[in-house]
């Protein structure tokens, strides 16, 4: 079903957008940095729960994804221009709700997860929530824009949106910051008028009459039971699966947080620096919602598990250049960040670790982009409360608080939680193939 240019015209733009992101997240530390640790502190906390927070939006686009895919996959248009109707409905006004409780709530929300922090990392913290929280649902109608422009396979599109998004972004923080020495208020404001402007022009693009997912009248916005069970059959799994899998990684930030700013400091820049190392599988793994969901529309199911497999080698190879780059500059990419002697050390064992073990994160976590797309949400949300919980999460708090490691230990218990998601794939890709061929 796909030419070696329909997937390079469809990935490219993806991991394009991927790197994108990446580069504004770690321009926006860097440029926090120059503000101090205690900034660098208080943003990586918020972030922590802001992304627990947008991996609900995440997941529900994704679910809107595979399932406008699928529809046009059966040549089904007017269901998958319906189904993106009420996509943007639902994404919208779950983040106004979100949204009015993360301004109102900012400061309960921040010490009831991490606790007692150092009073300026909680003025910084709470300044960059509000902020951060104020752009949610112009965020949800990006997003469910660019879900929409997936599932057609209109990768482009969303690029060029968010390549505008970011640099008004970069700039944005650059004024704030070097030129009207402002605070984290500086990162804040930014984000703020970039994600509103993405959000109209993702509109605007998407209603123009030669796209084959715009919506034609308000009618399809009408809430349509039958389509909104769909999306939620994949959507809310995969919410619920994002949602704890962010919960995890929260509860282990506020655990990093008890050991001091040093260790907070390092592993913020550390956790910057390695998403690097997943760029390419996000990218991939949004491509693989569309090309999946398509082909099962189709009912092309074995061409389904091919390009599965296919993305998956891909990924393997594009890390293997990623991985090298990363440990080969380790000091120097550190070293941008203006750590102190002590979190420059611990960074530096955080970033060579996790390059070595991107081993396994393919398999682990580019395979359950395939099972999602057969509609099988349910099982990969299975398999990340169990590995999330039982390894991530248990065996970082008894590595922590009973053996007393560094912040090291918080990693080595991910990368326990990674063999697990490895070894379950595996076995669960050989299953499906043996079930599709008998």
């Amino acid at each position: 079903m796909y030419s070696r240019k329909d997937l390079q015209d469809l990935l490219v733009p993806l991991i394009i957008e991927q790197l994108l992101i990446v580069l504004v997240g770690m321009a926006d530390v860097m440029m926090v940095a120059t503000l101090g640790e205690e900034a660098v502190a208080g943003v990586s906390l918020v972030d922590a729960i802001n992304n627990l927070i947008l991996q609900v939006l995440f997941a529900m686009s994704a679910g809107g994804t595979v399932v406008c895919a699928q529809f046009l996959g059966g040549k089904k248009q007017d269901d998958a221009r319906r189904s993106g109707a009420q996509l943007f409905c639902m994404t919208t006004l779950v983040m106004v709700v979100i949204s009015a409780i993360c301004i109102l709530g900012n400061r309960v929300l921040l010490s009831l997860i991490f606790g007692q922090i150092e009073v300026s990392v909680m003025d910084n913290a709470l300044i960059y929530m509000k902020l951060t929280a104020m752009s949610f649902p112009a965020l949800a109608v990006y997003h469910s824009g660019a879900a929409m422009f997936r599932a057609v396979g209109n990768t482009r599109s969303s690029m060029l949106i968010s390549l505008m998004m970011n640099v008004i972004n970069v700039i944005g923080n650059a004024v704030c910051i070097f030129g009207l020495h402002m605070g984290v208020e500086g990162v804040g404001i930014p984000t703020l008028i970039s994600r509103i402007i993405a959000a109209v022009s993702i509109v605007l693009l998407l209603q123009k009459k030669d796209n084959e997912l715009r919506i034609p009248a308000l009618g399809y916005l009408v809430p349509d039971g039958r389509l909104i069970k769909r999306i939620l059959a994949i959507g809310i799994p995969n919410s619920v699966e994002s949602s704890v899998f962010q919960l995890g990684k929260v509860l282990l930030q506020s655990l990093v947080a008890t050991l001091g700013t040093s260790s907070i400091a390092a592993f913020a820049v550390a956790s910057n620096l390695v998403t690097y190392l997943y760029l390419p599988g996000n990218a991939l793994g949004a491509g693989m919602l569309t090309i999946v969901g398509q082909c099962y529309g189709a009912g092309e199911y074995d061409q389904a598990r091919y390009y599965a497999r296919k993305l998956v080698i891909l990924d393997y190879l594009m890390l293997v250049v990623l991985c090298t780059i990363l440990i080969a500059g380790a000091s120097f990419w550190i070293s941008c960040y203006q750590l102190s002697g002590q979190a420059a050390d611990l960074a530096r064992g955080l970033l060579i670790s996790h390059a070595l073990a991107m081993i396994l994160w393919p398999v682990a976590f580019l395979y359950p982009y395939y099972f999602r797309a057969i509609g099988r949400a349910g099982f990969t949300m299975m398999v990340a409360l169990v590995t999330m919980w039982l390894f991530r999460v248990g065996l970082a708090y008894l590595f922590i608080k009973f053996f007393h490691m560094n912040v090291l230990g918080v990693w080595y218990a991910m990368y326990i939680d990674w063999v697990a998601r490895f070894v379950v794939y595996l076995i669960a890709v050989k299953k499906d193939t043996r079930k599709r061929v008998t």
